[in-house]
């Protein structure tokens, strides 16, 4: 059975993957009240509306018991909360269940990586897996075509996780890159934003693709300065999930940036979104990170600016326009 720790948007939508394809699934819910809710409505009507869950979904608040019943663990909640989570689990976890994840952004105690903070806890060796790339929750939990990256320290692990996901509407692409795939889903947030605040100020669809191209060289310089390996950063959990999010209207990310744009306030903005937008947090860490590697990543820093130093999004697109002229690589 496939434990799949919580109960937001993309934690629903896959439990529901896994679910559809007839074995049993747990989903756990942290709060009480919202997982009886979703037991006994038998839908996730806050984030997934309308989509019902098949009998095999079974909704705890109980974790010790829930992972006791497990043979995979799939850990999907806002990197805030992913380290206090594997502090939880990790009394309760053991390598032949392994520890996989599909949450997406950087540590926001030290700016680490995600599979940094799981080696810290549960050791190097300890089989783990990372899930990233363009996917859109609706559509996942619609069974709408959807391809993804997941990268293992161990091949048993990631053959059983793509067992436990893949379907003929769900493809599931393996590397052994864990540092890659998971800068990539962080760092594609911060673009978004930026990609929201062109849109909002309506630079056009030459600004965008110049934005998501030169975005996408900042990722990879980051990405290999923290041990990625460049093909990474274009496949799935790099260029494919950067273009989804910066183009998709879908994007909690790239909606904030738009509103940015607009002049509403970030609390604002948070507030009316009503669910976790993991690129102003992830827009902090790389701040620390490019100041700690001395690396230039330009459109990072402006969104860094406007969200921290009330830089406004035009000054922020006037810096980056302004800039010296240099070769392209």
């Amino acid at each position: 059975m496939l434990c799949v720790i919580g109960a937001g948007s993309w934690g629903t939508a896959l439990a529901l993957q896994a679910a559809n394809s007839g074995q049993p699934v747990t989903l756990w819910e942290y709060n009480a009240e919202v997982a009886a809710t979703l037991s006994s409505e038998r839908q996730n009507s806050r984030y997934l509306p309308g989509i019902a869950f098949p009998d095999n979904l079974l909704v705890s608040n109980d974790l010790p018991d829930s992972i006791s019943k497990c043979s995979e663990v799939l850990v999907v909640v806002p990197s805030s909360a992913f380290r206090s989570l594997l502090q939880q689990l990790q009394p309760l976890l053991t390598p032949q269940q392994g520890l996989a994840w599909a949450s997406k952004g950087l540590d926001q105690k030290d700016g680490e990586l995600l599979h940094q903070v799981a080696q810290h806890m549960f050791g190097d060796d300890f089989p783990m897996a990372a899930l990233s790339g363009p996917s859109f929750a609706l559509e996942v939990a619609q069974n709408r075509p959807t391809a993804i990256s997941m990268a293992s320290n161990n091949s048993d692990l990631a053959s059983r996780i793509t067992d436990r996901l893949h379907s003929d509407t769900f493809r599931i692409y393996t590397s052994n890159d864990m540092a890659g795939v998971c800068l990539g889903g962080a760092y594609k947030n911060v673009l978004a934003i930026a990609s929201g605040i062109a849109d909002g100020l309506e630079l056009g669809l030459n600004a965008r693709a110049a934005l998501i191209t030169r975005g996408l060289a900042e990722m990879q310089r980051l990405g290999l300065t923290l041990g990625g390996q460049s093909e990474t950063f274009m496949g799935l959990a790099g260029l494919g999930d950067l273009v989804l999010t910066c183009t998709g209207d879908l994007s909690r990310n790239r909606r904030l940036g738009m509103a940015l744009a607009r002049g509403e306030s970030l609390d604002e903005i948070q507030s009316s979104i009503g669910q976790v937008t993991e690129g102003v947090e992830t827009a902090r860490a790389i701040h620390k990170l490019a100041s700690t590697y001395k690396t230039d990543l330009p459109i990072a820093e402006e969104v860094y600016k406007v969200l921290f130093e009330n830089k406004s999004p035009r000054e922020a697109a006037s810096g980056l326009l302004s800039r010296e002229p240099r070769q392209e690589f």
